[in-house]
């Protein structure tokens, strides 16, 4: 079963989330799940087996201009995850699903993503998603 969280999931979406943005902490995801949770232009689910939470996608309207396409508000997905003894069984299409519904539902004609791009594995899903690949940038920065 898939469902869309409300500010009292926002527990088991920072327990989720901590392993897939393992540069921050469980409180500091559950505080930012607590204030997504109160904003129209996002939405997360939660995928559950038996009671068990085992997945979790964010997605949210960007209005500001996204790369590959033509229209504004786009469906962005933010992150999903799913625990490695639940992979490969539809999970993250289910989770993919929800939010492609919901972006729907806000009038969006487009949905998109990114990734890493060393990130093989999400490349490798986003494109048996449906995904195509609009673009592939370097970014640069200094110190200055």
């Amino acid at each position: 079963m898939v469902i869309q969280a409300d500010k009292s999931d926002s527990a088991v979406l920072a327990a989720l989330a901590a392993q897939l943005w393992e540069g921050h902490t469980q409180s500091e995801l559950e505080h930012a799940f607590e204030e997504l949770a109160e904003n129209s232009d996002a939405a997360c689910f939660i995928k559950y087996v038996d009671n068990q939470p085992v997945g979790f996608a964010q997605c949210q309207l960007r209005r500001d201009y996204v790369e590959g396409t033509h229209s504004s508000p786009v469906g962005y997905l933010e992150g999903i995850f799913v625990l490695k003894g639940y992979r490969k069984k539809g999970y993250a299409r289910e989770l993919l699903e929800a939010c492609e519904k919901w972006a729907l539902n806000k009038k969006c004609t487009e949905f998109a993503s990114d990734c890493e791009m060393e990130n093989e594995v999400s490349l490798q899903f986003h494109l048996a998603m449906g995904f195509a690949v609009a673009n592939r940038i370097i970014c640069f920065k200094k110190n200055i």
